[in-house]
């Protein structure tokens, strides 16, 4: 579908990689296994764990210097914790980025139960530091972008106290901002919830970066 389409799809990693890396081996809501695309600014994590300037800036550079593509013309989408560091980065980075569409995120990192202890330990103990990784915050702190799509399943079991898409619903209320979401019957938070709407998603992107 992405080459028919005439887009590039681009996979960043979760986290920072290598045996010298920090992690936390037994929690799967930090390190390797959760950057949330911030840049940390606490030790041991500050060194390695800068997601979003990698994302924003490093591989952006990296891709257009080594492929052909219209850097003008960019999208960014993800799901569970990938999708709402979509939605912060095309929060914080409008002129880059003219499509979002986030498959399933948490609304309120800030505030989830699964990600409170990650940005404590990312960014330390000051909550007004948190802000600019937290999509509703973001929005009430005056960040705009034009439209949204948002996919969810109600039998993901995460939804009542992590994900919560109706926070992010409520935030943009007046604003301006663009809101398709859609909530879907007897999905859960796997991955055969992202590849069964993946080519609406793809096609999603290819009528706004057209």
């Amino acid at each position: 579908m992405a080459a028919e389409l005439g887009l590039i799809i681009v996979c960043p990693d979760t986290s920072p990689r290598g045996s010298d890396v920090p992690d936390e081996l037994t929690n799967w809501q930090m390190g390797k296994g959760a950057s949330f695309y911030l840049d940390a600014t606490e030790a041991p994590w500050a060194e390695n764990y800068q997601m979003y300037t990698y994302i924003t800036q490093e591989l952006p550079a990296f891709i257009g210097q080594h492929f052909r593509i219209d850097m003008a013309r960019q999208g960014i989408f993800g799901h569970s914790m990938g999708g709402h560091g979509a939605m912060t980065i095309a929060l914080k980075t409008r002129t880059g980025s003219r499509a979002a569409r986030p498959s399933r995120r948490s609304s309120e990192p800030s505030t989830a139960d699964w990600s409170v202890g990650a940005f404590e330990k990312y960014l330390g103990e000051d909550k007004a530091g948190w802000r600019q990784y937290d999509a509703c915050a973001l929005v009430t702190d005056g960040a705009r972008f034009p439209e949204f799509l948002i996919d969810q399943g109600k039998a993901d079991n995460f939804l009542e106290t992590g994900l919560r898409p109706w926070l992010f619903e409520d935030a943009i209320k007046g604003t301006g901002i663009g809101l398709t979401l859609r909530m879907h019957e007897r999905y859960d938070h796997s991955y055969y919830f992202i590849s069964s709407f993946m080519d609406e998603h793809l096609k999603w992107h290819a009528e706004r970066l057209a």
